[in-house]
């Protein structure tokens, strides 16, 4: 057995060892929630670019009201934790990054991000995941097609065509649209309806500057 006296010797040993372990806790904790911030602030500033708003946008955020959970498509377990982000300019709210999930899908939910001017128009939106069928769905990706960017700019009295720039077929004079196509098109336009409404009946934007 090791005795008292030659225990004692190991104490300075065995502590520094422990502050080493919980420094190196303390900075991956650190670094895996910078990764997520960045990530984050990645994609709500594509919504509204960072020299329009001088907040950080991933913090400031408000709740969303319970009773309009399922209005937005937030029914997942993953979905809980999901709030509406604010942009502000010398504190002044101006616009509202909402989440939203069009459940009717071709193949299931489509996750969106849809950014509100104080005005009602669309600041932005962006699908942040979604399982539809690759290629039928391309348009939907930013990074594919710029048809996501055709929503900029409108608001809940415009008018939202699901066929907007699909091809025209030569051969058969009919448009090179598949079925999967078509119903996740619509389902985008449904879910934007809905959040451009939530955002009229709630008002995050009068909540936010409470």
């Amino acid at each position: 057995m090791i005795s008292f006296t030659r225990a004692k010797k190991y104490l300075p040993l065995t502590f520094i060892a422990f502050v080493a372990i919980v420094a190196v806790v303390i900075v991956q904790s650190a670094t895996v929630e910078k990764r997520q911030w960045s990530g984050q602030n990645s994609i709500l500033s594509e919504i509204i670019p960072a020299k329009d708003h001088d907040n950080d946008l991933v913090a400031d955020t408000i709740p969303i009201l319970e009773d309009f959970r399922q209005f937005l498509g937030l029914v997942a377990a993953d979905d809980r934790d999901k709030k509406i982000h604010i942009a502000r300019k010398n504190g002044v709210p101006f616009a509202a990054i909402i989440p939203t999930v069009a459940l009717d899908g071709y193949s299931s939910g489509i996750e969106m991000i849809v950014g509100v001017n104080a005005d009602g128009t669309i600041a932005g939106l962006r699908v942040t995941a979604h399982n539809e069928t690759p290629g039928l769905a391309d348009y939907i990706d930013v990074r594919k097609s710029n048809w996501i960017l055709t929503f900029n700019g409108k608001d809940i009295r415009s008018n939202f065509n699901a066929r907007e720039r699909v091809k025209k077929n030569r051969t058969t004079g009919g448009y090179d649209q598949m079925t999967g196509a078509t119903i996740t098109r619509k389902a985008v336009i449904l879910q934007v309806k809905k959040t451009l409404s939530y955002f009229q009946i709630a008002q995050p934007l009068a909540a936010a500057a409470q």
